[in-house]
Formats: C-alpha cells, sequence, structure tokens
C-alpha cells in the first residue's frame, strides 16, 4: 500500500512540474506571482523572498524561451551562418 502511494505521489509530482514547464509564460508568472502571494500571507516567507520567488517561478525554463537566456542574439546567429554551405562556397 505504501509503494502504491509513493508511486502515485512521484507521477502527481511530475504532472505539475509538466503542466508548469509547458504552461504559457504569461500565465507561469501569473500562477507564481499568486504562489508567492499565497506564502507570504501564510507566514512562509517575508516580501523580499516573496518577490524572489516569484521572480525565479516565473521565469522561462531553458530550450524554447530564447527571449530569456539570449542565446540567440546575433553573435549565435553569425556563427551559424559562417557554418551554412551558401556561406562556405564564397
Amino acid at each position: 500500500m505504501t509503494q502504491q502511494i509513493l508511486v502515485a505521489l512521484i507521477v502527481a509530482l511530475a504532472a505539475v512540474y509538466a503542466v508548469w514547464r509547458w504552461m504559457p509564460g504569461s500565465w507561469r508568472r501569473a500562477a507564481a506571482g499568486r504562489l508567492a502571494a499565497g506564502t507570504q500571507r501564510a507566514g512562509l516567507v517575508d516580501a523580499e523572498r516573496a518577490q524572489q520567488l516569484a521572480a525565479s517561478l516565473g521565469k522561462a525554463s531553458g530550450c524554447g524561451s530564447c527571449d530569456s537566456c539570449g542565446s540567440c542574439g546575433t553573435g549565435a546567429k553569425a556563427a551559424a551562418d559562417d557554418k551554412s554551405p551558401a556561406t562556405r562556397a564564397r
């Protein structure tokens, strides 16, 4: 019985993570703000830590969010263009 409860808990946490990861950015930021405000109201964190929590949870994760990491800037694009067959033929 304990093993089934543990497995159900792991599956539920994985589902929550997947939903959070693929949630639209605006929804994620709004949910992060509400979650941080709730933790502050409950007395778990102070106001400064609640703001840090909201900012941290509201960030988009790595791949698929080029506007947040800056790795898809002009430098990365120029390096990719240098490797293209059309550029090498010149």
